[in-house]
């Protein structure tokens, strides 16, 4: 057994803290919004510029110019604001952001990050994704332990252009929870039905329980 997406996305929503601002990266990330603990208050950023990002909208409370930065119609929440991207950027490169949950392709024992091109592959662009890594003040990955070919995607040195060096402090995957710990990952947790022999041979660097 291992985790669903929506089990990471659980699990993630409990690194939360009250209080938090928190930004989403595209993808399987967008999903943690839905699972903020009860007594939990966070304030969602898009780099796009909105602090305050509410849940998608019921066909009642579309409004297309709403959007979050992978341009999905989403909502605002009460006491949201909106602003230019320079000043969005000036939050998060001035340590403004607690937290950036970023999806990944590689994430290495040193907590460097690979997440936004595959070589030979088309790109649209690095996005928000190297200034969130190094300005939030916790990074914090989501992804698959392995590629669909069956290559480990927690490596001992990355070999995907690296987004950000340093940046990673824990990695979610369907297998658990790993730390990076500069010459290993820490296991924190295995999902259910996990085995550690199951997680090690899974890992392309030095894995420690």
């Amino acid at each position: 057994m291992s985790w669903s997406k929506a089990d990471i996305a659980r699990r993630a929503s409990a690194e939360l803290k009250d209080g938090d601002i928190v930004n989403l990266g595209i993808g399987l990330p967008t999903e943690v919004a839905n699972y903020v603990p009860e007594g939990i208050s966070v304030m969602f950023h898009s780099e796009n510029g909105l602090l305050g990002m509410g849940p998608f909208p019921y066909e009642d409370e579309l409004d297309p110019q709403i959007i979050n930065a992978g341009k999905q119609t989403v909502t605002m929440v009460a006491g949201a604001s909106t602003f230019d991207s320079s000043l969005s950027f000036a939050m998060i490169r001035g340590g403004h952001v607690d937290v950036a949950i970023l999806g990944g392709l590689e994430v290495s024992q040193g907590g460097d990050l690979a997440n936004w091109m595959v070589p030979g592959k088309m790109v649209t662009g690095m996005g928000g994704a190297m200034d969130l890594a190094n300005g939030a003040r916790k990074t914090l990955v989501l992804q698959t332990h392995c590629s669909k070919d069956g290559e480990s995607k927690l490596t001992s040195q990355l070999r995907l252009p690296a987004t950000a060096l340093g940046c990673v402090q824990r990695v979610i995957t369907e297998l658990g929870v790993f730390d990076c710990k500069g010459d290993h990952f820490l296991c924190v947790e295995l999902a259910e039905g996990v085995t550690q022999q199951e997680a090690i041979s899974k890992t392309h660097g030095v894995l420690r329980f």
